[in-house]
């Protein structure tokens, strides 16, 4: 397998990381990276807890590309957002955009779908009489349409619903219906040529012992001709590289020959595993 040296899902200071950018540039160069993508969350009106101030992203820019100048010739710094579905459009020009669903709006209200299992229960046994699956099917309508209402590049975690069902008991990921959500979303995203990440984020923090997405749905990318990246949606400088080196072995065991990568010049270029 090819060493894997670049990562597009970074957060840092700017946003809800534990490190600033010339920190998680750092280690990413110490770890022997040639290239790193910044993809702070972009501002959601609705929830300001998490994401970038409007006011911040013009330094934000400036920062990366101060990154950029400092680490040329030995690392290329690239300059992305991660936008979630209901988060303003991008004000500065980036190199390229994750498309992210953090959150199910129903009757007004916005269901967070990785804060806290709690959170979860409470807003389907409410506002969805108790029907997960109904909730689940609201959230790939969702992802679904990240190609389409963001204008992405990657989409990011499409089964970020996985987060607090690692051991399975939230739902059932083989239900006819949750299958046929999933695969409804994967399909019309590869008809649109949008990249997917295999995603360790929740395998660093310790919610589960597999990335986003799942065996089951990366199979199934891979069925409909998907295209995937690999990244660790890294919130801090020690998880900058985690486990993309076993995620080339897992796409290869899913029938992937392949992962993308972003290059200098702009655009993304295929890399064998």
């Amino acid at each position: 397998m090819a060493a894997v040296t670049q990562n597009l899902h970074t957060h840092s200071t700017f946003c809800d990381g534990k490190n600033t950018i010339g920190e998680m540039a750092r280690a990413a160069y110490d770890a022997g990276f040639k290239s790193l993508g910044f993809s702070s969350h972009a501002f959601t009106p609705h929830d300001t807890s998490y994401c970038m101030k409007l006011s911040d992203y013009e330094s934000y820019r400036s920062e990366i590309l101060r990154m950029r100048e400092q680490y040329k010739g030995r690392m290329d710094i690239f300059v992305g957002l991660e936008q979630d579905y209901f988060a303003v459009k991008p004000t500065i020009k980036t190199d390229y955009l994750i498309g992210s669903v953090h959150y199910v709006e129903k009757n007004g209200e916005y269901i967070p779908v990785d804060e806290t299992r709690e959170d979860i229960e409470r807003a389907v046994s409410r506002l969805y009489g108790g029907d997960i699956y109904a909730f689940l099917e609201d959230y790939f309508a969702l992802v679904s349409d990240v190609k389409n209402r963001m204008y992405c590049d990657i989409a990011g975690h499409i089964d970020l619903c996985e987060k607090f069902n690692g051991d399975g008991t939230l739902f059932d990921r083989t239900h006819p219906r949750y299958t046929a959500a999933y695969r409804a979303a994967v399909k019309k995203l590869c008809a649109e040529g949008c990249t997917f990440e295999i995603n360790t984020g929740a395998m660093s923090r310790g919610y589960t012992d597999f990335p986003y997405p799942n065996e089951s749905v990366l199979r199934f990318i891979r069925e409909c001709g998907g295209r995937i990246i690999l990244s660790s949606d890294s919130h801090s400088a020690d998880t900058v590289g985690y486990k993309l080196a076993e995620m080339c072995s897992c796409a290869a065991q899913c029938g992937f020959t392949e992962r993308y990568e972003l290059s200098e010049s702009g655009g993304f270029a295929a890399v064998k595993l």
